[in-house]
Order: structure tokens, then sequence, then C-alpha cells
């Protein structure tokens, strides 16, 4: 199997424009027509994954986490970056990292939080704007049903749980074509007044190729008038975070230690518990301390995130339990995630998680 087949199926369920501006989503090693024999599936992609790579013969290692954040300048071995770079080259080794545009995604990371700890009724916490746009055309009504379904097809008109949406206005378009002119109706020299239909459709950005090609493709008229508009919508299947309810309403602390099983954490950080009992339940892979407003607005009555810094958690102001459980007990079960995926589209592909327990941080009991 060719990787770009394996790659293009992940950024169509986790589009990389869906990952936050500091992130390295996508392909960081590798040739997209090389061929793939067999994947591994880690969270972090360190030394001991990339050898246990090589001893299982498999060419591609898919991570959660990107081994590369920032620019390399250099190649020389320095740090473990570097040489699980070095490493991955030299035997051949495709990286992929599909990272915050998985957390980003409405099935990705948080979802698989929720299902953990039982939430239902989950939404998006902090939905993400700018990657929403608006096609408006005018098209012949005899042919406005075609060109509809063609657009449908290449990806416009969803919203949330709903597809195939469009607003559509009667109206009439006047055109005069020249000497060099070939009218799909009407002569040239002559002014023509046809009756149109107004199609207006909301469409995800990564769509747009396919959507423009849709409407050159099917729309009848030589010269076809259309409009796109940048929206400031915010997506509600995209974003940071996510929000669900408890079957029912549990104690703080039989709350916390549901999430500490749950989750399978060695210790839970917490803020003090609040008079009211747990309902409400905001949640965050990896470093969510920046969404502690949102999920007090949403309100939440606790929210399971990592990484707070000491004073942050000050800013709970007893309104929110914060449970700080850790970075990798967050993500842990995003590798996972990423098997389930990718076997659902790949049935007969061999791919198998790793065995190393890439945990940076240890604990003292």
């Amino acid at each position: 199997m060719k990787l770009a087949e394996i790659t293009n199926y992940l950024e169509s369920i986790a589009p990389l424009n869906y990952q936050e501006e500091y992130d390295n989503s996508g392909l960081i090693v590798g040739d997209p027509n090389m061929e793939i024999r067999a994947a591994l599936v880690a969270l972090d992609c360190v030394e001991k994954v990339v050898d246990e790579a090589i001893n299982t013969g498999c060419n591609l290692i898919i991570t959660h986490h990107p081994i590369v954040f920032k620019g390399l300048k250099k190649l020389n071995g320095k740090n473990y970056v570097e040489r699980v770079v070095l490493k991955a080259i030299r035997n051949n080794i495709a990286l992929y990292a599909i990272h915050t545009n998985l957390d980003s995604v409405h099935t990705g990371v948080n979802a698989r939080i929720c299902e953990r700890l039982g939430l239902t009724g989950v939404k998006v916490l902090s939905p993400k704007a700018g990657i929403l746009k608006k096609l408006v055309t005018y098209c012949p009504h005899a042919q406005a049903e075609q060109l509809r379904s063609a657009l449908f097809y290449a990806g416009a008109g969803n919203i949330g749980n709903y597809s195939e949406c469009s607003f559509n206005a009667e109206g009439f378009g006047t055109f005069k074509g020249n000497e060099s002119s070939d009218p799909f109706v009407g002569e040239k020299g002559v002014q023509h007044r046809e009756s149109e239909v107004r199609i207006e459709m909301v469409y995800p950005v990564q769509a747009e190729r396919k959507i423009l090609v849709a409407l050159f493709e099917n729309h009848p008229y030589e010269e076809i008038a259309y409009d796109i508009y940048k929206l400031e919508n915010k997506h509600e299947m995209v974003g940071s975070g996510m929000v669900g309810w408890l079957e029912y309403d549990m104690d703080g602390y039989d709350f916390l230690h549901l999430v500490k099983d749950r989750m399978q954490a060695k210790v839970v950080r917490h803020t003090d518990l609040i008079t009211k009992r747990i309902k409400k339940v905001a949640v965050c892979g990896g470093s969510g301390s920046f969404l502690l407003k949102e999920a007090i607005a949403a309100g939440a009555d606790a929210f399971i995130t990592a990484d707070f810094k000491y004073h942050e958690f000050f800013d709970a102001e007893e309104k929110i339990v914060i449970a700080d459980i850790g970075h990798f007990e967050t993500e842990q079960f995003t590798s996972n995630l990423l098997l389930e995926i990718i076997q659902k589209k790949f049935t007969n592909f061999a791919i198998r998680l790793t065995e190393q327990n890439t945990n940076p941080i240890n604990y003292l009991f």
C-alpha cells in the first residue's frame, strides 16, 4: 500500500488545517509514494519506538505527538529528536503525526476521554472559527438540481449532523456575449434574460478545490458567476475540548476516584471540591489549562485535563473542580483510537500498537 493512501485517509478524518498554528502534524519523514509493509502506532516517537519498528519490520510509525515541533537547522544527532529522525531516514521508515487536528475533531481524542468517563450529550467545548466558507452561485432552473447534487457530493452543504443543506432563491440574470462568446442560452450580441436559481452552500475550507472542480464541471454556463465568502461562524463539530454529562451526579471524591480508575491515572492533582455534586464535566486531552474559562462558562462542575501550573489552580475560584491527571494519562488511549480508525478502513493492513511505554514521567509513591 502507498503511504499516501494511508495519510490521505487519516487527513480525511482529521484535516491538517484543523491543527493549531504551533503544531507540526502530517508527514514528517518519508516519500508519499513509498510502499508501506506494516505500521507501528504510538503516542510518542522516541528512539526505542523506532528500534521496535525496525525489529518488527514496520516502515511507518504513526504517532499522536510530532517528533519535530520546531525547525531543525542541523541533523547531527546531538539530541533525541535528531537521533530519531536520522535513524528513521537511515532505515527508510516514514514518520507521521496526527496531533491537534485529531484533538479537534468530534470523534477524536477528547471523544475517547468522554467515552471512558461515560459522558453523554457531548459537544465541543470551544468550537473553532475561520474554517468555514460559503459558496454562492447562479444556475438555470433546468440544471440546478444536477449542480446541487454535484456540490453536495464534493463536500458542500454539511452543517453539524445535517447534510445536503442549501439555500435557493428564484430570480433572473442578464448577460450579453460578444463575438468571441459561445453562450449556453441566448444569442451573441443580444442581451439575454434567464430565470436562475441562486444557490448558497456552506463548506469546510479543505474541501474548496473539490467543490470548485464540481462547480466548473457541472455548471452549464461558459462564464460562471460565483462568490466565495469567508465565514466567522464557529464550526460546532470542530474545536478544543469537549463537555458532557455523567449518567448521574456524584460526590466530588467519588468522581475523582472514578476518573483515576477509568483513566488509569497514577495520581490526580485537584483543587478543593465545590459544594455542589458533579454532573457536567469538561475534558481536554493534553495541556488544557487555556480552556478553564470556557469550562466554567459552559457550566461544568469539573474539568479533566493536564499540565496546570501552580498559580493556575487558583483560577478555579471554587466555581469548578480542576483535576489534572497528567499529559500522558489523558492521551494514552489515543493509540488505540488510531488503530481502530485505520483498521476500520484497511482491514487487511498489518498494523500494531507499540509495546513501549513512552511516558517520560515516573512516580514515587
